[in-house]
C-alpha cells in the first residue's frame, strides 16, 4: 500500500467510526440485526449484477477465454477492489492477469479490462444522472432545500467521475501503457526497457482497436448500464429486510447517487466513510432514519465480505494452481 493510500484509508476509517459513533453504534447494529438471514439473500442477489458485469467484460475478451473465465476474473477483481487496500487499481490488474493465465494474450486481456472499466464508469455517470432526473420528475414530497442539496451532491460526484474518466480515456488514446513503460523503463535496463515498451505499445494498440469496434464497445456499455440498474434491487431488498422498505424510485435514488458518491471517492480504499456519508445525505430524501441509512451501508459491506472473502481465497488458490502449471511447463500467452 502506498503512503497516500494509507493516509486516505486512515481518514476514511476515522470518518466511518465517527459516523457510527454519532448515530449510535448500538442503534445501527440493532437495525442491521433485524435483517437476520435476509442479509444472505442480499448477498445472493448481488450475483445478478456480477454476472451482468462479467458479460460486459466477456464481449471484449478474445478467445480462448470463456464467459466463465470472465466471471471468475470479475469476481476476483471486485473482491480485491472491495476488501484490499489497493484503491481501484489492484482489481483490474488482477483481472487482466487472471484472463492471461487462462490463455488470453496479455495485451488483449489488459485492453479488454481497461476498456470495460472505462465504459462501466461512463455507464455509472449515466446511471447517476438517470436517478437524479427520475427523482426530480416524479418526487414532489421534499423541500426545495433538500432537493437543492441532492442536486449539488449528485452533480458534484458525477463531475468528479466525468473528469477522472475523461482523463483516463484521453490517456488511453495517447498511449497510456507505452508512456508509463518508457517513464519507468530505465529501471529494467536497455534490453528490458525495449521489451517492456514493445509489450506496452501492443496493449495500447489493442485498446484503440476495441474502441474502434463500436458494436462490441456499445454492447459492453449497455451491459454495464444494465448491471448498475440491477443494483437497485439489492438496495430495495436490503431495506425491506432491515424493516425500512422504500419504493423503487427511492431505491433508484439511493443506488444511483450513492454509487456516484462512492465512485467519486475512488482513491479511498473501499470508499470507506464516503459510502456511509452518502447514504446519510440521501436518507432524509427517501424517509429513512440515519440508523437505517448506516445499516444499509453496513448490509452492503457485509455482502462485500460474504462474496469478497471467498473471491480472495479463490484468487490465492488460482494463483498457486497457475504457478504449479507454469513449473510443469505450461506457458503464459504473450
Amino acid at each position: 500500500m502506498t503512503r497516500t493510500a494509507a493516509v486516505l484509508l486512515s481518514l476514511g476509517a476515522a470518518l466511518f467510526v465517527a459516523l457510527l459513533a454519532w448515530q449510535g453504534a448500538g442503534a445501527v447494529a440493532a437495525t442491521l440485526a433485524a435483517a437476520g438471514w435476509g442479509l444472505a439473500l442480499v448477498a445472493a442477489f448481488h450475483l445478478a449484477p456480477l454476472v451482468i458485469d462479467a458479460a460486459a467484460l466477456a464481449v471484449l475478451v478474445e478467445s480462448p477465454a470463456t464467459f466463465v473465465d470472465a466471471l471468475r476474473a470479475r469476481w476476483a477483481g471486485e473482491s480485491v477492489n472491495s476488501l484490499m487496500p489497493a484503491g481501484q487499481i489492484g482489481g483490474p490488474v488482477l483481472m487482466a492477469r487472471h484472463l492471461a493465465q487462462r490463455g488470453t494474450p496479455m495485451r488483449d486481456a489488459a485492453a479488454a479490462v481497461t476498456v470495460s472499466t472505462t465504459l462501466q464508469s461512463v455507464a455509472q455517470i449515466g446511471f447517476a444522472l438517470l436517478g437524479l432526473t427520475a427523482f426530480a420528475a416524479f418526487s414532489v414530497a421534499h423541500s426545495a432545500q433538500a432537493a437543492h442539496a441532492l442536486h449539488v451532491a449528485a452533480l458534484a460526484a458525477s463531475a468528479v467521475l466525468a473528469v477522472a474518466v475523461g482523463a483516463f480515456y484521453h490517456a488511453q488514446q495517447r498511449g497510456l501503457f507505452g508512456r508509463f513503460s518508457r517513464l519507468f523503463g530505465k529501471a529494467f535496463g536497455a534490453r528490458g526497457a525495449a521489451q517492456a515498451s514493445a509489450h506496452a505499445d501492443a496493449i495500447d494498440d489493442a485498446v484503440r482497436r476495441l474502441y474502434r469496434d463500436r458494436k462490441r464497445a456499445a454492447a459492453s456499455f449497455a451491459l454495464s448500464f444494465v448491471g448498475w440498474l440491477a443494483g437497485i434491487g439489492e438496495v430495495w431488498l436490503a431495506l425491506k429486510f432491515i424493516g425500512h422498505p422504500v419504493s423503487w424510485l427511492d431505491a433508484l435514488l439511493l443506488e444511483s447517487v450513492g454509487q456516484a458518491i462512492r465512485g467519486a471517492a475512488f482513491a479511498i480504499p473501499g470508499s470507506l466513510g464516503a459510502q456511509e456519508g452518502g447514504y446519510l445525505l440521501l436518507a432524509p430524501l427517501v424517509g429513512l432514519t440515519p440508523d437505517a441509512a448506516l445499516a444499509l451501508s453496513l448490509a452492503k459491506r457485509a455482502r462485500e465480505l460474504a462474496l469478497g472473502l471467498p473471491g480472495i481465497i479463490y484468487l490465492h488458490w488460482s494463483e498457486r494452481d497457475w504457478r504449479r502449471r507454469r513449473t510443469a511447463g505450461v506457458p503464459l500467452a504473450d
